[in-house]
């Protein structure tokens, strides 16, 4: 039984295919446009998926999109009408494209899958799931456990912004919520906005500024913005707030209450909005400390908590649960923001729905959330000779000859572009869409920053760790396979890897197995044999304000187009200096923050 998911129309579309329960493909619509969480229909991720699997459309038996369209109208209608007459210009522009469009988001989807080539038909087999069912559907039914709590925050669903469920078998039953306009992900996204930084995809850089501030407004916060509870359940003061009325995420009170206009993205970054930056972050860690700490008491028989939503990105806050040893164990989605509502929508229907058998394995499902395209390497030939670019080639990419050229250049402060595999579905590069780099230079921040990614000087990079080597270094007892917990250095090495190591004195590492990425885990190893460094810095292969490369051809213009020395696709290695002066580019210009 072939099931499709989709997440559309509001921010970073994806598609999601399953067969019988298995996860088969899962890509971001954005990585094919390139356009940064493009929220328009997925047709081309959808396409990239039929092809790869060779499924033809009269073989899909269900579309599931991941959320229910005429609730969230309802929401917002209700919530204009509360607030009236403020709100009325926000409320007028906000309309038309419900009464168009999203109201009627069935024959527009079934319009779209038509024009695919699937058959009229196709209306009677869309079904719709809750928003929030999606995400604690995406995080429970991939996990390794058959029992767990699942906790999901994020901005705003239909309702809900934050949802407790019991997952037990295939079963998943709501048991906790709390509604909008009460939201961890919109008081973040709030602090995000007044710090400069662009809502639904500024936050991490906000959780990267943090370390920089001291967490000096905390108390203010708590005092004025939000109530907490003892069982970490939360009111926000919305006088200080305009998302439910206005076009902004807060207002002059807000301004006042900090002494400070909003940060305009032109102006520098003062310590005041570090500290600001500091203060929220540990306020955010402190509700959901309190919120495992409640629903452990609550429910002891439990004894793994899975999470999804935007906010189980912050790994700081991934971290800082682990640390606390609430539950014994962990298990986080890759793709815990709305991308991942796709996948979820669709084991949803499977197991919740038709209410098939599961079992859980030790691992997890999400083959290491290697779930997109790859490319052959008569693809990349046919790229490269076309165009008339200069390369090796390798007869087999985990030859020790290729590795051990990528590794010298690596030891000698370059900086490689790596394109291997399947393309990761989710935020993070996991080593088979990533920029590589020795962690031991001092200025290797610096340089990533500023002439390949393009972006603050003050962003950290994340070290892949071969797996296991990572408690020698870092203070950390289980695997972080999906770079979505931080861990602190260890005192010993706090010297040894400056490129990846935060002013914290912590990283959001990447722990890298053979099961997992054999040719990751290769490179890695024959680093470590060169350097006695058992890590890399790994970020995505992109520059700031695009997606991750998913195409030979996109890895082959940023590699052009940056300060990038070598690039490896597959069984080729090409260095920049030898590169025809014609093919060489510089998009700086197009940077969208």
């Amino acid at each position: 039984m072939y099931i499709i998911g989709i997440s559309a129309f509001y921010h970073d579309s994806s598609i999601s295919i399953i067969k019988d329960g298995e996860i088969l493909f899962a890509a971001q619509e954005e990585r094919y446009t390139r356009i940064k969480n493009d929220s328009s229909f997925p047709e081309l991720a959808l396409q990239a998926g039929l092809g790869y699997l060779k499924i033809l459309p009269h073989q899909v038996d269900a579309i599931v999109f991941y959320e229910k369209p005429f609730l969230k109208f309802e929401r917002i209608l209700e919530t204009y009408l509360n607030y009236a007459p403020r709100g009325f210009l926000s409320f007028l522009k906000s309309m038309p494209p419900w009464i168009k469009e999203k109201l009627f988001q069935k024959k527009i989807i079934a319009k779209k899958l038509i024009q695919m080539k699937f058959s009229k038909d196709i209306i009677n087999r869309i079904y719709f799931s809750d928003h929030h069912l999606s995400h604690a559907a995406s995080a429970f039914y991939p996990s390794p456990f058959q029992k767990a709590l699942v906790l999901t925050m994020d901005g705003v669903g239909e309702w809900p912004t934050t949802t407790v469920y019991t997952g037990v078998d295939s079963e998943l039953k709501k048991i906790k919520e709390i509604h909008f306009p009460h939201s961890l992900g919109l008081l973040y996204s709030a602090f995000t906005y007044y710090c400069g930084f662009k809502v639904n995809s500024g936050e991490y850089k906000l959780m990267g500024l943090a370390p920089f501030g001291q967490p000096k407004y905390s108390d203010l916060i708590k005092k004025e913005l939000i109530d907490i509870k003892s069982d970490g359940s939360f009111h926000l003061n919305m006088k200080y707030f305009d998302y439910c009325t206005g076009l902004k995420m807060t207002n002059k009170q807000f301004d006042n209450l900090f002494g400070k206009s909003f940060r305009r993205p032109t102006e520098p970054i003062l310590q005041i909005h570090m500290d600001i930056a500091a203060s929220i972050q540990l306020v955010l860690e402190e509700i959901i400390i309190k919120i495992c700490k409640s629903l452990k008491s609550d429910y002891p028989e439990y004894t793994a908590l899975v999470l999804a939503g935007g906010v189980a990105l912050n790994c700081v806050v991934n971290g800082k649960i682990e640390q606390e040893k609430i539950f014994e164990h962990l298990w986080i989605q890759p793709a815990s923001g709305d991308a991942g509502g796709s996948l979820g929508a669709a084991l949803a229907f499977y197991y919740n729905e038709l209410k098939n058998n599961r079992v859980a394995n030790s691992d997890d499902q999400m083959n290491g959330s290697y779930l997109g395209n790859d490319y052959s390497n008569l693809e990349i030939k046919n790229f490269l000779t076309e165009i008339g670019a200069s390369f090796h080639f390798f007869p087999n990419e985990k030859s020790a000859e290729l590795l051990n050229l990528v590794c010298h250049e690596l030891c000698d402060e370059k900086a490689v572009g790596w394109f291997q595999g399947r393309m990761e579905f989710g935020p993070r590069a996991l080593g088979n869409r990533s920029i590589l780099a020795s962690p031991v230079p001092r200025d290797m921040q610096k340089k990533l920053n500023i002439k390949i990614k393009f972006r603050e000087s003050f962003r950290p990079f994340a070290p892949a760790i071969l797996e296991e080597e990572a408690w020698h270094w870092y203070n950390i007892k289980t695997t972080s396979s999906y770079m979505l917990k931080t861990a602190t250095i260890n005192k010993n090495y706090q010297n040894h890897v400056p490129a990846v190591t935060h002013v914290d004195q912590t990283a959001r590492l990447q722990t890298v197995n053979k099961k997992t990425n054999l040719i990751f885990h290769r490179l890695i190893s024959e680093f470590y044999k060169k350097s006695q460094i058992p890590m890399l810095v790994n970020t995505s292969f992109n520059i700031r304000g695009e997606p991750i490369v998913e195409s030979p051809q996109d890895a082959f213009r940023c590699f052009m187009g940056t300060h990038l020395d070598v690039l490896v696709m597959n069984s080729f290695l090409l260095y920049k200096d030898e590169q025809p002066s014609h093919l060489k580019s510089d998009y700086r210009e197009s940077i969208e923050d």
